[in-house]
C-alpha cells in the first residue's frame, strides 16, 4: 500500500473498515504465524526423548526448554513497545523470518549445544510474534468487533495443545524427530508472503522523532532473566537455598527494582506507569497474572496425579489434556461472540475466573480414591473457565488503552501471564517437595521401613519415581521377593503424592480465588467503535 495520512478525514484504517480481503488475509496470515509458533512447543516436546538419545546429551534435557521459554519471554514488552513507534508489520515479518531459520538451524543440529543455541535463536522468533499478534487484532478491528476474534485466537493454542502431541509423534516415529523443525519451514514461508503482501503497517506519526528506551530494555533483561533461571533451575537443578538460586532470585529482584525505577523518570519508557493507572487495566492484569499462576502452577502435576495415585500409562496421562482443550476452545470462542454481542465483558470476566476457582477447588479434592473420569470432569471445568477469560483480559486492556499505545499494553499483559506462570510452576514445584518427603515417611511403617536398603528407599523420596519406567525393571531383577517387600512402599508414595498435590491443588484454588477478587473490580467502558487515537492520525505504509 502506498503511504497516506489520516490526519484529514476518515480514514478506514482507523474505523476498521480496511478492504475485507486484506483484513482476512491478515488475519490468515498472523494465525499460520501463531499456529506455527504454538505447535512448536507441543511437537518438540513429544520429540525430546528421541533428540537426546541422537544427540546424546539427557544433562541438557531441560536447557533446551529453557531457553526458548527465557528468548521468547523476554523480548515481548521490548518488542511491544518498539511496535507502537515503528508499526507492527516489521516486527512480525522479522519475528516470522527468524522463528524460520531457527526452525531450519534446529533441524541441522549435530549437538546438544548447536540445538539449545538454535532454540534461544528460534524463541527470540516467537518472541516477536507473540508481542504483535494480539496487538494486530486491535490494528485490524476496532473493540466493538474485536471480542469474536480474539475467542478464536485464542483457541488457536488450545488446537495447538491437542493436535501438536500426535503431530510430533507422526513426524518422529516417520521421517525422524528433524521433521518436527523443518514442518515449521512452508508454513512459515507462506505466513512470511501473505504478511509481506497483504498486512497494512499502521504507523501514528509523532511530533518528535520516536525515542527507545534501550536502558529499560537492559534492566529488564537484566532482571527477568536471572529471575526465571532461578524459577526453572530452583527445587530441580539447585535447592533452593542453594548460592546459585539465591545469588540469581537477589540479581533479578535488584535489576527489576532498579527497572521499574526508571521506567518512573523516563521519557517514552518501555512500560510506562501511567497505562496501568486505570483501574479497569490494573484488575485486568492482575485477574490474568493470578489466573496464569494458578493454571501453569497445577495443571502441570496432572499427570504426576495420574500416574503417581489413579494408577494409569504415560499416554493416558497426556490424553487427560485433550477434553479440557475442546472446552477451552469452545469457550473462548463463545466468550469472544458474547462480548461483541453485549459490549461487556467484566461478568463474563468473572464468570471464568469463577468456573476456573471451581475447577481447582474440584482438583483440590481428589485423593487416591479419585477416578480416571473425575481427573477429567475437572479438567473440563477448568479448560471451560480458562477459555472464557482467554480473550476478554486482552480486549478489556485494550479498550482502555490509547490506540497509539495497544502494543506496548498487550505485549506487557502476555509478559506478566508468562512471569506468572513461570512464578506458578517454580512455586508449587517447591509446594510439592516439601511437602513429599515427610508425607512419606509418615505414611510408611517403621517395620516395613527396615525390610528395605536405605539407598532404594531414597530413591523413592522423590515422587518422579513413581514415572520412571525403569524402576519395575530394577525391582523385577531383585527377585519376587523384593517386590513384595515394595508394595506398602508404593502405597506410601501414592498417599504421599495424594496428600502433597493436595495442598498445591488448595493454594492453586486460593490463588484463583484472589483473581476473582481482581476481576469484580474490572469496570465495563464502552467498546470502542474506531480504533481512531485520541492523540494522533495513523498512517497505512
Amino acid at each position: 500500500m502506498s503511504a497516506s495520512t489520516a490526519a484529514a478525514g476518515p480514514n478506514p484504517a482507523l474505523d476498521g473498515e480496511l478492504p475485507p480481503r486484506v483484513v482476512m488475509a491478515s488475519m490468515a496470515g498472523v494465525m499460520a504465524a501463531m499456529l506455527m509458533a504454538a505447535l512448536d512447543g507441543t511437537i518438540v516436546g513429544t520429540a525430546m526423548p528421541r533428540v537426546i538419545a541422537e544427540l546424546q546429551g539427557f544433562q541438557h534435557y531441560a536447557a533446551v526448554t529453557t531457553i526458548y521459554m527465557l528468548a521468547s519471554t523476554v523480548v515481548v514488552p521490548i518488542v511491544g513497545k518498539l511496535s507502537d513507534l515503528y508499526g507492527r508489520k516489521p516486527f512480525l515479518l522479522v519475528g516470522v523470518t527468524i522463528f524460520v531459520i531457527g526452525s531450519l538451524l534446529c533441524g541441522q543440529a549435530t549437538s546438544m549445544t548447536w540445538l539449545i543455541a538454535a532454540r534461544g535463536f528460534q524463541g527470540i522468533g516467537a518472541g516477536f510474534s507473540q508481542a504483535t499478534a494480539f496487538t494486530t487484532i486491535a490494528d485490524l478491528y476496532p473493540p466493538a468487533k474485536r471480542g469474536r476474534i480474539s475467542g478464536v485466537m485464542g483457541s488457536v493454542f488450545g488446537l495447538a495443545s491437542i493436535i501438536g502431541p500426535a503431530v510430533g509423534g507422526l513426524l518422529t516415529d516417520g521421517p525422524g524427530w528433524r521433521w518436527c523443525f523443518y514442518v515449521n519451514l512452508p508454513v512459515g514461508l507462506v505466513a512470511l508472503a501473505v504478511l509481506y503482501f497483504y498486512f497494512p503497517n499502521l504507523v501514528r506519526p509523532r511530533a518528535t522523532k520516536p525515542r527507545v528506551d534501550w536502558t529499560g530494555a537492559a534492566t529488564l533483561v537484566l532482571g527477568v532473566v536471572p529471575l526465571l533461571l532461578a524459577f526453572s533451575w530452583g527445587g530441580r537443578d539447585y535447592p533452593w537455598d542453594s548460592p546459585q538460586i539465591v545469588s540469581l532470585l537477589t540479581a533479578g529482584i535488584a535489576m527489576t527494582g532498579l527497572f521499574l525505577y526508571l521506567q518512573t523518570r523516563t521519557v517514552d519508557a518501555l512500560m510506562p506507569p501511567a497505562l496501568f493507572k486505570p483501574r479497569v487495566v490494573w484488575s485486568s492484569a492482575a485477574a490474568a497474572t493470578f489466573v496464569s499462576i494458578a493454571m501453569f502452577g497445577t495443571t502441570l502435576f496432572i499427570p504426576l496425579f495420574i500416574q503417581g495415585v489413579v494408577g494409569r500409562s504415560a499416554t493416558q496421562s497426556g490424553a487427560v489434556v485433550t477434553p479440557m482443550m475442546f472446552s477451552l476452545i469452545g469457550a473462548s470462542i463463545i466468550s469472544g461472540q458474547l462480548v461483541t454481542r453485549l459490549g461487556k465483558y467484566k461478568y463474563i470476566a468473572v464468570f471464568g475466573v469463577t468456573v476456573t476457582a471451581v475447577g481447582m477447588v474440584l482438583m483440590a479434592l481428589m485423593n487416591e480414591q479419585t477416578t480416571y473420569g473425575t481427573v477429567l470432569r475437572n479438567m473440563v471445568v477448568m479448560g471451560i473457565g480458562l477459555g472464557v477469560t482467554m480473550p476478554v483480559f486482552t480486549l478489556a486492556v485494550q479498550n482502555a488503552t490509547d490506540p497509539s499505545s495497544v502494543g506496548v499494553m498487550t505485549s506487557s499483559l502476555q509478559f506478566l501471564r508468562s512471569i506468572g506462570g513461570s512464578m506458578g510452576a517454580a512455586i508449587f514445584g517447591a509446594i510439592l517437595t516439601n511437602r513429599f518427603s515427610p508425607a512419606f515417611h509418615e505414611a510408611l511403617p517403621a517395620q516395613v521401613a527396615a525390610t528395605v536398603p536405605p539407598q532404594l528407599l531414597t530413591a523413592f523420596e522423590n515422587p518422579q519415581v513413581m514415572m520412571d519406567p525403569h524402576m519395575a525393571d530394577r525391582l523385577r531383577a531383585a527377585g519376587p521377593e523384593m517386590v513384595e517387600r515394595m508394595v506398602p512402599v508404593f502405597g506410601a508414595v501414592r498417599h504421599a503424592l495424594a496428600s502433597s498435590l493436595h495442598g498445591v491443588f488448595v493454594y492453586g484454588a486460593i490463588l484463583a480465588a484472589t483473581g476473582v477478587a481482581f476481576a469484580l473490580l474490572i469496570v465495563d467502558l464502552p467498546l470502542r467503535k474506531s480504533n481512531r487515537s485520541q492523540h494522533a492520525p495513523v498512517e497505512v505504509l
